[in-house]
């Protein structure tokens, strides 16, 4: 993928590029924001670039993209790559908004490394980049194709608020249909949208949210989706603020009101490949049902287990399903109750709940953080899948490598900049 040239330029600079890149990306995005302040206040996330982990996650995915390009020149990384793209996709990302970049990034890196970024350096670390852009552009455009969409145009729709459900003293459903009567799109569970607000100071924040379900999949129904938002709270002393959007439409969003929404995105979702004997002769084969799932979440990462979780039931998966929760206490669980349905539906359904502040009567094993060692022997060949904080995954994780679970089939889903991949 690069030259022979520029991988031994890269190879030489990728020290030095990488610890200045902090620096790089921080003078990037005050370069990218003085020539574009509207890229601010309607495309990035305000909150993370308060509080810095969208730089970081920028500066780890460029670093990891051109170590991949080293270590193996004739792969291209394409799990890091669809994240990002779907997440792209998700904004309506466009690609000449990739030449704005460039030009605001190269800048950055001269100004931070001075004589060191020779036209030799400058042009090897220009083929790190395209390669990425291009790549990123080509994966959007059959993102966007697949919605019948063209480079994001398109990308906002509106759907009403049809009901609004109180989970918790910080958590709301939010169920909608599309306000235009249209059909709705389809959706794979653990998918996301991403919803747009106007704010009071006029700026158009963008956040996405895990579709935790859907109903009226058959036809019927008065709505067809559902968001579940918790209020992000901030914490003065770290200097964090409140949520900007999700304590919008906590405080602001009722039903009949309207929302902005983008088709839904995501490459965590979930995939037990198919059963080829399954609808022979009468039409495409089914979902396997002979393949052990495990859904594990902590606090609001419920969300896209709660939709694989209901699509597990209402296709009758035969074959053990473990659910597997983290909670600080059964009040703040929400869509507890859709936790216990769909499990109890399933023929070999089984839900450890773990509380920090349980109820009188509680399981003692279950109490406290999540503990694999409470669970049975998990079947072989589980395909689990975890969301939830990276402390919380990188645990689970563990554990279920230590019970023999295939590190392949672990799959997981971080809200926000994705500073797990990044980090590799």
């Amino acid at each position: 993928m690069l030259s022979e040239q520029s991988a031994a330029t890269v190879r030489a600079t990728l020290p030095v590029v990488g610890a200045a890149i902090g620096d790089i990306t921080e003078r990037f995005y005050e370069r990218l924001f003085e020539a574009h302040p509207e890229l601010l206040r309607d495309l990035f996330n305000r909150g993370n670039q308060a509080a810095g982990t969208q730089r970081q996650a920028l500066a780890g995915s460029i670093a990891a993209f051109a170590a991949h390009l080293l270590d193996h020149p004739d792969e291209r990384p394409d799990v890091l790559l669809r994240r990002i793209a779907h997440k792209h996709a998700s904004l309506g990302v466009a690609p000449g908004q990739y030449e704005i970049v460039h030009r605001h990034l190269f800048a950055a890196i001269a100004e931070v490394l001075g004589d060191a970024v020779t036209p030799a350096v400058a042009a090897a670390w220009d083929d790190v980049y395209w390669l990425m852009a291009n790549a990123l552009a080509a994966i959007e455009a059959g993102l966007y194709a697949g919605h019948g969409l063209v480079a994001g145009d398109g990308t906002w729709r509106e759907w009403e608020v049809v009901e609004r459900v109180e989970e918790t003293v910080d958590v709301a459903t939010f169920r909608l249909r599309p306000a235009d009567g249209a059909p709705a799109p389809d959706f794979r569970a653990g998918q996301y949208v991403s919803v747009q607000v106007q704010l009071d100071d006029g700026a158009r924040q963008i956040r996405q949210y895990s579709l935790s379900g859907g109903a009226g999949l058959g036809g019927g129904g008065s709505w067809v989706r559902q968001i579940s938002v918790k209020r992000v709270r901030g914490d003065v002393r770290a200097g964090a603020p409140d949520g900007e959007v999700s304590n919008h439409l906590h405080a602001r969003v009722r039903e009949g009101d309207v929302l902005r929404v983008s088709p839904p995105y995501g490459d965590l979702v979930l995939d037990l490949g198919v059963d080829p004997g399954a609808g022979l002769g009468v039409g495409p084969g089914q979902a396997r049902s002979d393949v052990p799932v495990l859904l594990a979440s902590a606090g609001i990462g419920l969300t896209p287990m709660i939709a694989m979780l209901q699509r597990l039931a209402d296709t009758g998966h035969r074959a053990p399903v473990t659910v597997v929760h983290a909670d600080r206490s059964p009040a703040e669980h929400a869509l507890r109750a859709d936790h216990e349905a769909y499990t109890g539906k399933l023929p070999a359904g089984s839900a450890y709940f773990f509380y920090e502040r349980p109820e009188p009567g509680h399981p003692a094993e279950l109490t406290g953080r999540a503990d694999l060692a409470a669970l049975p022997p998990i079947p072989a060949g589980t395909r689990a899948y975890l969301c939830g904080p990276l402390p919380f995954m990188r645990a689970v994780r563990a554990q279920l490598i230590e019970r023999g679970v295939r590190a392949a089939d672990i799959h997981y889903e971080v809200f926000g900049p994705d500073l797990w991949l990044a980090r590799g």
